[in-house]
């Protein structure tokens, strides 16, 4: 078994307790969670992934990592309980955890605008709150069983180029390629949603 399908199947086991314990426990990492794409032995979404996966089960699309963070950008950490995953970027501009991507069953968009989606199969919508001097609001994106929200505080002189490039660099893994990889990693021995594939 390849040592990163290893590390995926331990956050596997690791996070039956979002779903088994109390709602109110929660799981912290400061790993990021990846997403690559190839065909290599780094290739398939990281532990973060399949923790955030776990954490909302409705979810059909799970948020990652998919790319080399812009200059000037950091990790800050992940965060997962049962029903809410989040994870924060920092910016040498905008200041720490600048943005919050935050992943929910559902969200409420009330007082938001619907603009054109830049996601395949996501509904976009968008509430700026303040302009001046921090350019702060949340970017939600709205698909079957989940909310993808970006929850933005930018201080930098170019806020709208910054939210930009946090954007660009979150994608989002499909529920469906995340439970084949699991199946695969583990031999057919381990389900993403032990419920519906019948698997412990």
């Amino acid at each position: 078994m390849r040592p990163a399908a290893a590390v995926c199947l331990m956050a596997v086991l690791a996070v039956g307790c979002l779903t088994g314990c109390g709602s109110g426990e929660t799981t912290a990492i400061t790993t990021q969670p990846l997403c690559r794409t190839g065909t290599g032995a780094e290739a398939g979404a990281g532990n973060g992934v399949i923790l955030m996966a776990q954490s909302v089960p409705t979810a059909s699309r799970i948020p990652c990592i998919r790319t080399a963070l812009p200059l000037g950008w950091g990790f800050h950490h992940l965060s997962a309980r049962s029903g809410i995953s989040r994870f924060w970027l920092d910016s040498d501009r905008d200041g720490v955890q600048a943005v919050e991507i935050r992943l929910e069953a559902s969200c409420d968009t009330s007082g938001a605008t619907e603009i054109p989606s830049d996601r395949e199969g996501m509904q976009r919508l968008e509430r700026v709150r303040q302009v001046s001097p921090t350019y702060s609001g949340e970017r939600y994106y709205r698909f079957p069983g989940g909310c993808l929200t970006f929850v933005f505080r930018l201080g930098g002189d170019t806020p709208g180029e910054a939210l930009a490039l946090a954007s660009q660099a979150v994608g989002a893994v499909r529920r469906a390629d995340l439970g084949a990889q699991v199946q695969r990693d583990s031999q057919g021995r381990l389900s993403l949603d032990p419920a519906a594939g019948g698997n412990a």
